[in-house]
């Protein structure tokens, strides 16, 4: 198969592309640099419209989109907030206009999303099933899923990946929560209750690869773990995974000091989302439980 990547260079777009390559696949890897570790690099720029790179995408097998600017790497500023929004709709509207042009248009376009689609909701358990909410993050989201949409004909399904926390060592959020804990005081943030979606970024690729290859994985698909735990939880398979004790609370209204708005949208509030979709149509976790993610992470880097 031929398959186009948009953010191939990033956290998750690197291991999945390295997957495809490991197999023979042609990966192309479009990024704004030109340059990644695994396939064949185009450089794009991501603005709205199609390129000059739009001739990757005819003839292509698959398309995954995972462009964006990251949501955790700045203060949220004014300025920031639209970054964000631009960021995912500008590259959507790009690689759908290049898809929509196309004389042989893929038969899949894997375009990402977030579980923020759906904003805090407590306790509340939500599939794929359920309704948006209202705050920044889940107003992106259904922005970036409704610029996908635009793609989906009878040649060429759409999925939404609504992706969740992704845990590995080398980036996404887990590794900065570990120095408190590595110094015995991590612990639980805020109330502690709040729930959050995880998933092992081994069974993030596979299920990535999952909506890639089979045709019944269409519409919203959510990329998270099957059992979501609480933060304070999750506080406590880290504390054990590494042995340090996991008992010191960090008190919301520092989170809210450190971090502005984007504490209570990421780290004070989270989304009981599970995978209903994709266990319900055949996928299988390596990694179901917290507790054996962390430990399956910390033990390879013995």
């Amino acid at each position: 198969m031929k398959i186009v990547i948009a953010g191939g260079s990033g956290f998750l777009g690197q291991p999945l592309a390295a997957s495809f390559d490991r197999e023979g696949h042609e990966v192309v890897i479009l990024s704004r640099s030109g340059t990644s570790s695994s396939g064949r690099s185009v450089a794009w720029t991501p603005n709205g419209n199609s390129g000059p790179w739009a001739k990757e995408i005819d003839g292509a097998d698959a398309v995954v989109n995972l462009a964006g600017e990251s949501i955790a790497g700045h203060r949220w500023t004014t300025a920031h907030k639209q970054r964000i929004a631009d960021s995912r709709t500008n590259a959507t509207n790009s690689l759908v206009a290049a898809i929509k042009s196309a004389s042989a248009p893929p038969r899949v376009f894997v375009s990402g999303s977030a579980v923020g689609y759906y904003g805090p909701r407590g306790d509340e358990i939500l599939t794929e099933e359920t309704p948006p909410g209202r705050d920044f993050l889940a107003e992106v989201c259904k922005r970036w899923e409704a610029a996908a949409s635009a793609a989906a004909s009878a040649r060429t399904r759409v999925v939404y990946l609504r992706t969740g926390l992704v845990l590995a060592l080398d980036g996404g959020a887990l590794p900065p929560m570990l120095p408190p804990f590595k110094f015995g005081v991590g612990g639980p943030i805020g109330s502690g209750r709040q729930f959050y979606p995880w998933i092992h970024r081994d069974d993030w690729v596979s299920l990535a690869r999952w909506c890639v290859a089979d045709a019944v994985a269409d519409g919203a698909v959510n990329a998270t773990g099957p059992e979501p735990v609480e933060n304070r939880d999750f506080a406590r398979a880290i504390g054990g995974a590494i042995h340090r004790p996991a008992f010191m609370p960090a008190p919301a209204f520092a989170m809210r000091i450190l971090l502005g708005e984007m504490a209570d949208a990421l780290v004070l509030s989270g989304q009981r989302a599970v995978p209903a979709k994709a266990e319900r149509l055949g996928f299988s976790f390596r990694y179901r439980t917290i507790d054996d993610a962390l430990g399956a992470i910390f033990a390879a880097r013995r």
